[in-house]
């Protein structure tokens, strides 16, 4: 199995939280949120993370709502997910995000109290629990990378 650099995204209307993990421990870490203006992706600040890190691979959230099925903000996602691909060339997967965030908040809160609670703090880590779920449904195809 080689080693692999997967940058996750954490979809926002207004920040995007992104991780980076790699396939060998199935783990993540928070790097940033990126801000966006009006939906539109702070398209400058994302070139240059994935100059720096190199991924094969971007996973995007994918929200949804509880019962599976689409919320206004999921074509917004999905619509992230397109421009990524054809802006940069690189494959993008879409993972489920249900309950990330309120995941992300408890984690946070729990290791910092409400200090800890700033956005761009619960969109990266946002952003790692949704690679590390990737991580973990797709096993036999992260081993395949």
């Amino acid at each position: 199995m080689r080693w692999t650099n997967i940058i996750a995204f954490d979809f926002g209307t207004k920040s995007i939280g992104v991780a980076i993990g790699q396939n060998i421990t199935e783990t993540a870490r928070p790097l940033t949120a990126c801000k966006s203006k009006n939906g539109t992706p702070d398209w400058i600040k994302i070139e240059r993370l994935l100059s720096e890190w190199y991924p094969d691979l971007v996973v995007v959230g994918f929200p949804l709502n509880m019962d599976g099925t689409e919320q206004p903000i999921t074509e917004s996602a999905r619509q992230f997910g397109h421009a990524l691909y054809r802006r940069f060339g690189i494959k993008v997967v879409f993972h489920d995000e249900r309950l990330s965030t309120a995941e992300a908040r408890a984690y946070l809160f729990d290791k910092g109290g409400y200090q800890a609670l700033n956005k761009s703090s619960v969109d990266a880590t946002s952003a790692v629990i949704i690679l590390e779920s990737w991580f973990s449904s797709n096993k036999a195809q992260d081993r395949a990378l």
